[in-house]
């Protein structure tokens, strides 16, 4: 049952051509993996150990917020909250004793999240899968080469994934693909937050001024370095 929640069709994330497919199935992972612990999962003790010892980040804490399912995320916070300090608190008391050179390689309160550590495993093996399936499948090679764009952590991924698991002498081509993806939007992108620094110009301050494509600029500037999207719906 948990593995089937992600099991994902690698040409059903890459057929919509709209944005980065990357982040399409990390989008897709998430949703799965939350509406999975928020449900079926909520009294599974083996998902209640782990929520227990990695808890959850911010990002997660809100996409379950979003849920409407408030007894799901109080009996799992009780439990993780009880469960912390039956723990004594140790990991906050060694970080506190040692040396402030050694401290910045500790990790800190809630570095860990139940899903993200779910989502990274399952994203690694699907950049597998897309990495194999460029490689046996021409009309995948197409449909990769007609996405919109790869965002920057993504491409970085992409390209570790094939770099591993492609022939030295196919690597560059796909390698070429994933930064023309990138550097094409990056310079779109760029192009048009520059144009909305200009429109608070003076010589621009006119009703009738053209903003173009910058005012969600910033937005999709972000979701380009960071892959997440901001904008409004």
């Amino acid at each position: 049952m948990r593995d089937s929640i992600y099991t994902i069709p690698i040409s059903e994330v890459f057929e919509p051509k709209c944005g980065c497919p990357i982040c399409r199935m990390r989008d897709m992972l998430e949703q799965r993996c939350v509406e999975y612990i928020m449900g079926a999962a909520m009294m599974e003790p083996d998902v209640r150990i782990e929520t227990n010892r990695l808890g959850f980040c911010a990002d997660h804490f809100e996409m379950m917020l979003h849920q409407k399912n408030r007894l799901s995320l109080a009996l799992m916070l009780e439990s993780h909250l009880k469960s912390l300090r039956e723990g004594g608190y140790k990991e906050l008391q060694k970080k506190a004793a040692a040396k402030p050179a050694k401290r910045a390689g500790m990790s800190t309160v809630n570095d860990t999240c139940f899903v993200c550590d779910q989502i990274s495993g399952v994203l690694s093996t699907m950049l597998n899968t897309v990495v194999h399936q460029w490689l046996k499948e021409e009309e995948f090679r197409t449909l990769f080469a007609q996405q919109e764009f790869v965002c920057l952590p993504h491409a970085e991924l992409l390209l570790q994934a094939g770099h591993d698991g492609l022939p030295k002498k196919l690597y560059p081509a796909f390698s070429e693909q994933v930064i023309s993806l990138l550097d094409r939007h990056i310079e779109e992108v760029g192009a048009d937050v520059s144009h909305f620094c200009r429109m608070f110009d003076y010589r621009n301050a006119s009703p009738n001024a053209d903003w173009g494509n910058s005012r969600d600029s910033i937005e999709r500037a972000i979701l380009l370095l960071s892959t997440r999207d901001f904008r409004e719906e």
